[in-house]
């Protein structure tokens, strides 16, 4: 199973959960049991699988800020946004989630989250999942 849907972001940095995206695309499909990847094919966007709460969706884009801000990046003479590529480099383009029952097998608060480092922008998520043999 391939799906594909857009998630139109916002601000410049914002945290999306797209878990119900997700699971519903899954269970359109009945993908039954089996690996559910979940790819952002964008050089300054990221998944991440942990718990969406307000408060920890600020400390993640407050830590990574704090890991990579308030120095002169070469990139930025070319497009001013260096920042985002090395966040998104540090979490990732994607997940692979179990799948049982045709839904993502999350542990009880993790969630599938978009992370928005360049925005606003229109992002393409993309969705594969593998059947179980």
């Amino acid at each position: 199973m391939n799906m594909e849907f857009i998630i139109a972001t916002t601000r410049k940095e914002e945290l999306i959960d797209i878990t119900e995206r997700v699971n519903g695309a899954l269970k359109q499909e009945n993908a039954g049991r089996g690996v559910c990847t979940v790819y952002v094919p964008h050089a300054t966007c990221a998944v991440l699988i942990n718990e969406y709460e307000p408060n920890l969706t600020k400390d993640f884009l407050a830590s990574l800020d704090s890991l990579v801000s308030g120095r002169a990046y070469l990139h930025d003479t070319i497009d001013d946004n260096a920042t985002a590529h090395l966040k998104s480099g540090l979490l990732g383009p994607s997940a692979s989630i179990p799948i049982h029952g045709s839904q993502l097998a999350l542990g009880t608060w993790q969630r599938v989250v978009l992370c928005e480092f360049d925005g606003p922008r229109e992002r393409r998520v993309i969705v594969e999942a593998v059947a179980a043999r």
